[in-house]
């Protein structure tokens, strides 16, 4: 494992995120499509998201502008746009489509999807009580999907076994 990897998922790790709960996220997702999907390939999927050089920078980068929002270290009108997750501030949005075309347009109906619902870490991570993951959440997101997109994609082509 590469060192931008390792401290990718440190930061994660710190921010209460594991891989495991991403895995699970995948699993939602995915596993009325794939009969018999296993946690341990949801796991790999994500490990594999995780080896992205633009999924390490999406982590580093959104991660650090939530730890600076709870510590209110940006300026306004910033601050309280991130503080609270505004509507209308896409930027975490965006952050979050560079981790999604990784493995193609099929990331984006995942995204928006886990997105509406919030299952899961999901849910942990959208409560303001917990602190500011603006970044995180749809970063966390966007891996699951992202997952889901290269499980479905090797699925997809996939040899039938001969019986």
């Amino acid at each position: 494992m590469e060192s931008l990897e390792i401290t990718a998922i440190q930061l994660l790790e710190k921010r209460g995120v594991t891989i495991n709960d991403i895995a699970e996220l995948v699993h939602f997702l995915q596993s009325k499509y794939h009969e018999n999907l296993s946690q341990e390939e949801c796991f790999e999927n994500v490990e594999k998201v995780l080896q992205k050089r633009e999924v390490q920078n999406a982590i580093l980068t959104g991660i650090q502008i939530d730890e600076l929002a709870e510590q209110e270290q940006l300026q306004e009108p910033l601050q309280t746009m991130i503080e609270n997750d505004e509507g209308l501030y896409g930027i975490d949005e965006i952050i979050a489509f560079s981790i999604i075309n990784v493995y193609g347009s099929i990331g984006f109906t995942n995204y928006g999807y886990i997105d509406k619902v919030k299952p899961g870490i999901l849910e942990a991570l959208n409560d303001k009580a917990n602190g500011c993951h603006t970044f995180l959440d749809d970063i966390v997101g966007a891996i699951a999907a992202a997952a889901s997109s290269r499980l479905a994609h090797s699925q997809e082509y996939r040899e039938p076994e001969d019986d």
